[in-house]
């Protein structure tokens, strides 16, 4: 009952989904945004995922071993998503960093204080929700650094005419860029309840939890997800700096 008060699963919604990634992909490409197929692509490989996933899941969640292998699967592909989205070079595998400094921790915390249930229908979603976090932060972080390092590249060589050492000198020049990876994780911290309502929010209530229940947990999120991208973003500047990662 609970998922048809939220969007009643048919016909009608198959066919406005279709409609819909249809219709993105035409402004994408009329657009000349450049991503027409690959809006196409992306929707076609997330209804196969989502399928997959699905059915995978229904029986991972039983064993916490399984479990424990499914977000590991998660981590491995957030780290290729995230290293390939920033270079095209072998260092790529380097996303491990940031992503799993920012995202073990927390997971780490919640388990040893016993708030995160340890059983694989609570910990699959939570590490989904951390990982996915990450990945945006340093996907969008590693490029906008390594793009401005590449624009200005004569304002590099001229701090290190000035005598900085090499990190502080691409620092210097990509670290105001790279931070704004942060803004979309504020707006959303910052808007929540007021433009909009979180998966997790949403999903608690038509669960059956309190309204003051479901806020919490969705601060907790949006408040682990700052601290998980900050570090992401951190630490991804700082590989950027030792050009463990380049363009």
């Amino acid at each position: 009952m609970a998922a048809q008060q939220l969007l009643p699963v048919g016909p009608g919604l198959w066919a406005a989904t279709a409609l819909l990634l249809a219709a993105g992909a035409a402004v994408a490409g009329w657009g000349l945004l450049g991503h027409g197929w690959a809006v196409l692509r992306a929707g076609a490989r997330a209804a196969v995922q989502l399928a997959v996933v699905a059915l995978v899941i229904a029986w991972v969640v039983g064993s916490m071993w399984t479990s424990a292998l499914f977000v590991l699967v998660m981590f491995a592909v957030a780290v290729r998503t995230a290293g390939r989205r920033m270079t095209a070079g072998p260092g790529w595998w380097w996303a491990a960093v940031p992503i799993g400094a920012g995202v073990l921790p927390v997971l780490a915390l919640l388990a040893g204080s016993r708030l995160l249930p340890w059983q694989g229908l609570s910990v699959i979603p939570v590490a989904g929700i951390l990982i996915g976090g990450a990945l945006t932060a340093t996907s969008l972080s590693g490029r906008r650094a390594l793009d401005e390092l590449r624009q200005r590249r004569g304002e590099v060589e001229a701090a290190l005419a000035l005598g900085l050492e090499e990190r502080d000198a691409r620092l210097e020049i990509c670290r105001t860029a790279a931070a704004t990876s942060l803004v979309p994780a504020l707006d959303q911290t910052r808007t929540v309840g007021l433009v909009t309502l979180p998966g997790a929010f949403v999903g608690m209530l038509l669960g059956g939890a309190s309204p003051v229940e479901a806020g919490a947990v969705q601060l907790f999120v949006l408040v682990a997800l700052l601290l998980v991208e900050a570090v992401a973003v951190l630490l991804v500047l700082e590989l950027v700096g030792r050009g463990a990662v380049a363009g």
